[in-house]
């Protein structure tokens, strides 16, 4: 009987594609009312990243303007965006 009610649950899951938010993205810009120090450290909170990775991420931005940080759950993005928002980074969640 406990089968029965665990086997459609189970189906539910694997079945279940409502994520379709996957193809979102949180977008950082450049500015220049930040050092590279404050990006980096915003970065690694944010993304949970090393700080080669931050910056990697922080040269590019500087460089072409504005680079993907982080795909994913729009929601995870917009948490993503918040935190580097939080002193001021230029951000946008895309689609």
């Amino acid at each position: 009987m406990s089968a029965a009610t665990a086997r459609p649950e189970l189906e539910e899951r694997t079945t279940d594609h409502s994520g379709t938010d996957l193809g979102s993205r949180t977008i950082l810009f450049n500015c220049d009312c930040h050092s590279f120090d404050e990006v980096e450290a915003q970065l690694i909170k944010a993304i949970r990243c090393t700080l080669s990775r931050a910056r990697q991420i922080s040269m590019e931005v500087h460089t072409k303007g504005s680079s993907v940080v982080y795909r994913g759950h729009r929601e995870r993005c917009e948490a993503v965006a918040m935190v580097l928002s939080d002193i001021g980074l230029i951000v946008k969640v895309a689609q």
